[in-house]
């Protein structure tokens, strides 16, 4: 019996540090993989379509949507994020472990749909620091830092029921924590039983 890839959901505030740790322990374990979204905002400055996100017109979006192309999506500080249903049923069905880095709208959506998800939590320190980190990322007018500061109070309340919360304060450290719980799903018993069971008739 062949094992079916396990989805990682992480969520966060914005500018907790979520997608720095996404790419991080995507380095460490290269069966890993990352799921990109689409997205309907802007480039930033370094950003690669087809490599951080699908970049489309609110349009070609919405079309996706009318026509049930995606496994969760989301409006999200004023731009729509979603993550196509097939791209998670290929990896799911080829059992290759992937992470998906998306917000608690679309998180609750996957929960409901994959009861074998894993939900992990970003926190920040505190919100100074959430604002620190905004402000220095120097990506975004100070309207739209306002509104993430106002709605991380919003996200942080839905961390409660996350399977998982780590506190981005000691950057290594929670790549370290991040990987110990990547490491602990993947050794869960069902899952190993689905992938050696075979081996030794159980």
């Amino acid at each position: 019996m062949k094992r079916e890839g396990i989805l990682y959901i992480i969520s966060a505030p914005s500018g907790a540090g979520k997608t720095t740790l996404c790419k991080e322990v995507i380095d460490i374990f290269p069966s890993l993989r990352h799921s990109v979204s689409y997205t309907t905002r802007q480039e930033r400055p370094g950003e690669v379509y087809g490599r951080d996100y699908f970049f489309v017109p609110r349009e070609e979006f919405q079309r996706m949507v009318a026509a049930d192309e995606f496994a969760e999506w989301a409006e999200v500080h004023g731009n729509l994020y979603g993550t196509a249903l097939r791209t998670l049923e290929e990896f799911r069905s080829s059992g290759v472990d992937v992470i998906l880095d998306i917000d608690c709208q679309g998180a609750r959506q996957l929960k409901e749909r994959y009861s074998g998800g894993v939900f992990i939590f970003i926190l920040p320190p505190d919100f100074n620091e959430l604002r620190r980190r905004l402000d220095f990322r120097n990506s975004d007018s100070a309207e739209v830092i306002a509104r993430r500061i106002e709605c991380a109070a919003t996200e942080i309340r839905e961390s409660r029921w996350y399977d998982y919360i780590i506190v981005n304060d000691v950057f290594s450290r929670a790549v370290e924590q991040l990987k110990a719980v990547i490491v602990a799903e993947g050794c869960k018993t069902a899952r190993v039983l689905a992938s050696v069971a075979d081996k030794f008739e159980i």
